[in-house]
């Protein structure tokens, strides 16, 4: 299915999730299946992506070609936090653990979602003291330039452990071939390699498979139309 179809017809979805809103580029988006997990909360370790422990915080012993940020994985309760949620796991690599509820209320999440990746940033921001950015993708397909752009910012985050939340907007294949399809969605990126062309995902919406891989151009083409904060 190509991206721009697969878009369509999952924004359309989109719409009805949002009560008929049209979001812009970085705004809008809601929902995990509707048969959310209970929260679930393990500390996943820094690792090379070989199964092998990095040294150092933030696995700076490691290739550059190989990064992880530290967190802890948490999974969303409900239909409606996947923002709440992916912002507790880039926040806990920080070391900070902020309650989903917590950050509902700073986000402005209800059962619609969370608005924007704008307000991600902006809670973000709160609890770091200003070191993310909110970047938008405003076309439908991304662009050489906007998955360099991705790419890079994935790169510089994750050097500093500092993972990165998308928003994404349709259906996203990892490197396996699993589909992954949501009217709206948000995640973490906590890892990379291959020089940044290919991402980790933490999905709070699957607890049973909280990682999985992802190719950088793929996950930009998830977020176009929407954005993501780093």
């Amino acid at each position: 299915m190509n991206t721009i179809f697969r878009k369509s017809m999952l924004s359309v979805a989109g719409l009805v999730m949002s009560g008929g809103v049209i979001a812009g580029p970085a705004v809008a988006a809601h929902a995990a299946p509707a048969q959310a997990a209970p929260v679930t909360s393990v500390t996943l370790d820094k690792g090379n992506g070989n199964g092998n422990a990095d040294k150092g915080n933030n696995g700076k012993g490691a290739d550059k070609s190989d990064r992880r940020a530290n967190f802890e994985y948490e999974a969303q309760p409900n239909a409606y936090y996947c923002g709440p949620a992916s912002t507790r796991i880039a926040l806990s690599a920080e070391g900070k653990a902020v309650s989903q509820d917590e950050l509902a209320q700073k986000l402005g999440t209800t059962v619609e979602g969370t608005a924007s990746a704008f307000d991600i940033t902006r809670v973000l921001n709160e609890y770091t003291g200003g070191k993310y950015k909110t970047v938008e993708i405003s076309n439908d397909v991304a662009t050489k330039e906007q998955v360099e752009r991705l790419r890079a910012d994935v790169m510089a985050a994750v050097d500093q452990g500092r993972p990165v939340v998308a928003n994404a907007m349709g259906a996203g294949v990892d490197v396996d071939g699993v589909q992954h399809s949501f009217p709206g969605h948000y995640v973490t990126v906590v890892e990379y390699k291959d020089d940044g062309n290919t991402v980790k995902i933490a999905d709070p919406a699957s607890p049973g498979n909280p990682e999985y891989w992802m190719d950088v151009t793929e996950l930009a083409n998830w977020i176009a139309g929407r954005g993501y904060s780093a």
